[in-house]
């Protein structure tokens, strides 16, 4: 499957579109329940499991999974609503064993839960029985398997819609992933995620045109610039990493090895002269261009040859950086930038500023949360989630935005985005976001369009990471990229992942 990523309106309308093209809804339970009923049989032998049962279609997949594990084996006890309509009441009828109340005493004994309490579509918080059920999962830390999405947590949003939720050590989801599977906590809440086709057409797709994707290599891997023979380095850019005075240097010649190793042609550090001795003393082969001020970063960007610039590792947060921003961005139209860390900060008393300055296609934005509320103060607080706030910011930007953390949210001004849900823990380490600000603007400069370029540096970023496992310093990001690029090269040729 490919990596869209649906809303519940967008998962309702693929339904009904399945409807209209004969698919029977009636089938399309049967086979959601299957897929549960199956993932739980390759992951537990035969015990006595729990099966709670809402008072929606999500309890129509229950009663399937109750039925076709009991049929394997498993010793079922099912809570179920007091009444059920449409073709969760049919899935009812053909359960032939006992049902009791949605009341905690059903887990007594229990090996294992089934959670069809409710799906995706969950708009308010859990009552009654329900939440008194998913406070004794808690309690009685038994294995967990969700219907869709976790009861308890939004589908659209990740987020818990009340005190009380559940959290699965495993989720079966159906024909797309929704928000909720990428988005924190909702990820936590999930566990591992199965994704199950049940027989829905993807040509619902072309009805329903999402406009948000999980980053991964099906995404944009047939477009990754990769060095072609008639090539040489200057057509695979020239990035410059403007670095900050003496005594904070290591910040730009971490973003500047990340854009080497992931696929610039060049990489140079613009150097105040203060720290051209120091740069000096540890890059071989990123070059180093001093200048002196406002007015002399401002002539080396008379060379048209320096395509890319990346800002902001270890810039400072004073006026002298944010006149070097703006000499950055005062170059020729077609020269692309990555502003990140400081070179944001500076623009706080004044966004606009910046904004103003940003020209369409061409800029890339790398807050953290901090930054972030800083350029959009109260944005985060104010909207139904992370990723409808970064989508605001991109439009009020006018540039792509990609808001850093283990939930990476990457909006385009036409409210396009993508989620990055692979980064490990261990990237919450100083320098990490310096290394992905570089390769950011490594594949930015190697021809890749900025919101590509931003999802797939996302994406390598947290592979390499993953690969080298614990204890991962910033440094060690770029030397395991060879890693990752041979992988994704060997999958590219070999036709296991394309541009969708």
């Amino acid at each position: 499957m490919s990596g869209e990523v649906l809303t519940n309106a967008q998962m309702a309308a693929a339904d009904n579109f399945a409807a209209m093209s004969g698919v029977p809804t009636r089938t399309l339970m049967e086979n959601a329940g299957r897929a549960v009923a199956d993932a739980i049989a390759a992951r537990f032998a035969p015990c006595a499991v729990a099966v709670l049962c809402g008072p929606g279609n999500n309890g129509g997949d229950g009663f399937v999974v109750a039925r076709l594990l009991s049929e394997r084996g498993f010793k079922v006890r099912l809570a179920a609503a007091e009444t059920y309509k449409g073709d969760a009441a049919a899935m009812a009828d053909k359960w032939s064993g006992g049902t009791e109340t949605l009341h905690p005493k059903v887990l007594d004994g229990a090996a294992l839960a089934v959670d069809a309490l409710f799906g995706a579509g969950l708009s308010r918080p859990l009552e009654g029985g329900a939440r008194d059920l998913a406070l004794a999962c808690t309690e009685l830390k038994i294995p967990v398997v969700a219907v869709d999405v976790p009861s308890g947590i939004s589908g659209d949003t990740g987020r818990a819609l009340g005190d009380a939720s559940i959290k699965a050590d495993l989720t079966v989801t159906f024909f797309r992933k929704k928000p909720a599977h990428l988005l924190l906590p909702g990820r936590e809440a999930c566990g591992e995620i199965v994704l199950a086709d049940i027989g829905l057409p993807d040509s619902a797709l072309d009805l329903i045109r999402p406009n948000l994707s999980e980053s991964s290599p099906a995404m944009w891997g047939d477009k990754y610039p990769w060095p072609k023979a008639g090539g040489h380095k200057y057509t695979r850019g020239h990035l410059v990493v403007v670095s900050g005075p003496a005594h904070a240097t290591g910040a730009a010649r971490l973003a500047a090895r990340g854009a080497l190793r992931v696929g610039a042609g060049l990489v140079s550090v613009a150097s105040p002269l203060d720290a051209v001795a120091i740069h000096a003393a540890h890059l071989t082969a990123i070059m180093i261009k001093p200048f002196e001020g406002a007015r002399g970063l401002a002539d080396l960007f008379d060379d048209t040859r320096l395509s890319t610039v990346v800002m902001g590792p270890g810039l400072g947060v004073h006026e002298d950086a944010r006149q070097l921003v703006e000499a950055a961005l005062a170059g020729p139209p077609w020269r692309k930038v990555v502003l990140d860390a400081d070179a944001l900060s500076v623009f706080a008393d004044d966004p606009e500023a910046l904004f103003n300055r940003l020209r369409p296609g061409a800029a890339i934005l790398t807050p953290h949360e901090g930054e972030f509320e800083r350029l959009f103060p109260g944005l985060l607080d104010e909207s139904d989630s992370k990723l409808d706030a970064v989508r605001a910011a991109a439009v009020r930007a006018g540039a792509i935005v990609l808001l850093k953390g283990a939930d990476t949210v990457i909006a385009r001004p036409d409210g396009g985005a993508t989620i990055n849900a692979n980064a490990p823990a261990t990237l919450a380490t100083a320098g990490s976001g310096d290394v992905l600000a570089g390769m950011i603007g490594g594949l930015f400069a190697a021809g890749m369009e900025a919101g590509s370029a931003a999802a797939a540096a996302a994406w390598l970023h947290g592979d390499a990471a993953g690969r080298f496992g614990p204890g991962l310093i910033a440094e060690d990001i770029p030397e395991m990229l060879p890693e990752s690029l041979a992988a994704l090269f060997h999958d590219t040729r070999n036709g296991a992942v394309g541009g969708t």
